[in-house]
């Protein structure tokens, strides 16, 4: 058994069981090409401040390069009693190239080496979600363009309430993807700062050069706390806090398209290729795909609470409690791109049943504000005109028939502010073109607003780009 990097101060050898039970090797082995590049940078640090040679640490870099090369050759036997990632590496680095490869530790801890490979990891997933959920927007608004002359009711307390644009409803999601975007562009911002130099908590008296280190790592800033630097983790927090809130809008998605899907509604059909069978009833066709990804969100859920419950009590600066963050991290980051996946391959396929839901807008009396509205322009208060449609409401309900298809005199022993017009307003159409107001539903703001997310969707393509930071294989 290899010697632990700390036993010098230890007279008996770790029991086997605690070797197991504390090992985080199992999940951070993920992380083996961050901790790489982030020590052959710290390496070349040492190096410039002449705190080691440059025949060192060209021997270190050698065997790190080499290292990398045998890990993803799948040449490499990960060692549980070094306990993560970073001492596997380590122990390797000095079975490669002897005992200079104990310089490399110099200046450093495992508690900023470990803050500094999630925060490499996290800013390079980072940069595949916003990709995706691009991907996803742009998707809502292809489909949203394609059924643009589709109208469908629109629900309150999932009753009908009034018509408006299929597309008008995507666009609703597309604006939720967005500030989910948004959110994750902002936590960017504070995934993207280098805590090496912090060492264990207090910083380290060696002259070194963080800026050079972070210059290299491609870090914009630097921590400015060392003891703030090892024990935060409100980084990946916030990330998790933002999955969460995108999950929640993914999960509405699947609650919708399930009910849509079924027949009682029948406004869509998801695809087979995404959907699953019965293994009893021949018939039936299961909307899996979006079942799983509303239940996957309270499992995003649970990593933000276990996170957040995990940092509530703990002192500064770093403690062993902390190596539980990983585990949260990584699935939810495995959840959430999974998910995003899904429906970005799904919804171009949906297929909209348009003449189902243009039916469902023939019942529930989508028109009745509508009504209202008319009685309002004739000079009646709205309070008034919405307790005189209430009435005519229910007197049609009792005739059996629609609002437009009860005859003026009929409409006269309610108000007699009714006149031939009224039958013009109350059409499905123009329900739904009227309706002009900022964000509303009319067919002319939401072609626009398709055509100003096609341009910002662009210019988002071309941002991804940016945010995506090549992995560095050590060369």
């Amino acid at each position: 058994m290899l010697k632990k990097p700390w036993d010098g101060r230890f007279t008996e050898k770790t029991d086997p069981t605690v070797e197991s039970f504390t090992s985080s090797i199992a999940f951070d082995k993920r992380l083996y090409l961050y901790d790489i590049e982030g020590s052959i940078a710290h390496c070349r640090m040492l190096a410039k401040q002449s705190i080691i040679t440059e025949e060192e640490a060209s021997q270190i870099i050698e065997g790190l390069n080499k290292i990398a090369r045998d890990i993803e050759r799948g040449n490499f036997e990960l060692d549980e009693s070094l306990e993560d990632v970073h001492m596997n590496v380590e122990a390797r680095l000095t079975a490669e190239v002897g005992k200079v490869a104990q310089k490399l530790h110099t200046a450093r801890s495992r508690n900023d080496q470990v803050v500094l490979d999630v925060r490499m990891y996290m800013r390079d997933e980072m940069a595949n979600i916003l990709t995706r959920i691009t991907g996803l927007c742009q998707v809502l608004v292809g489909l949203a363009k394609k059924h643009i002359d589709v109208v469908m009711p629109g629900y309150t307390h999932l009753q009908p309430a009034q018509p408006v644009l299929f597309s008008h409803h995507l666009m609703a999601y597309y604006e939720m993807f967005e500030r989910d975007r948004d959110r994750f562009k902002e936590a960017l911002k504070r995934i993207n700062v280098m805590p090496l130099g912090s060492a264990a908590l207090a910083g380290t008296t060696y002259p070194i050069d963080v800026e050079y280190t972070a210059e290299l790592l491609e870090f914009p800033e630097i921590s400015a706390n060392s003891m703030d630097a090892v024990s935060s983790r409100d980084f990946i927090i916030e990330f998790l806090a933002g999955a969460s809130i995108c999950m929640v809008h993914m999960s509405r998605l699947s609650e919708e398209l399930i009910l849509w899907s079924s027949a009682e509604f029948g406004f869509v059909e998801i695809p087979d290729a995404f959907a699953t069978g019965s293994s009893i009833m021949p018939q039936k066709k299961n909307p899996d795909v979006p079942e799983l990804i509303r239940g996957k969100a309270g499992r995003v859920f649970g990593s933000l609470m276990a996170l957040l419950t995990l940092m509530k009590g703990l002192p500064l600066s770093y403690n062993r409690d902390m190596q539980e963050d990983k585990e949260p991290l990584f699935d939810t980051v495995d959840t959430l791109k999974g998910c995003l996946e899904m429906y970005e391959k799904l919804l171009p396929s949906l297929k909209v049943n348009q003449a189902a839901m243009e039916k469902a807008t023939s019942k529930g009396f989508l028109n009745a504000t509508d009504m209202a509205d008319y009685l309002v322009t004739k000079g009646m208060a709205f309070r008034d005109a919405h307790r005189c449609v209430g009435e005519v409401v229910r007197y049609a309900m009792d005739q059996n028939k629609k609002l437009q298809e009860l005859s003026l005199s009929d409409l006269k022993k309610f108000s007699q502010a009714f006149e031939d017009d009224v039958f013009e307003i109350l059409t499905l159409e123009q329900m739904v073109d009227r309706r002009v107001s900022a964000g509303g539903t009319a067919k002319e703001n939401v072609a626009k607003a398709i055509s100003e997310a096609e341009k910002a969707l662009k210019l988002e393509a071309v941002e991804n780009e940016s945010y995506a930071r090549k992995k560095k294989t050590p060369k």
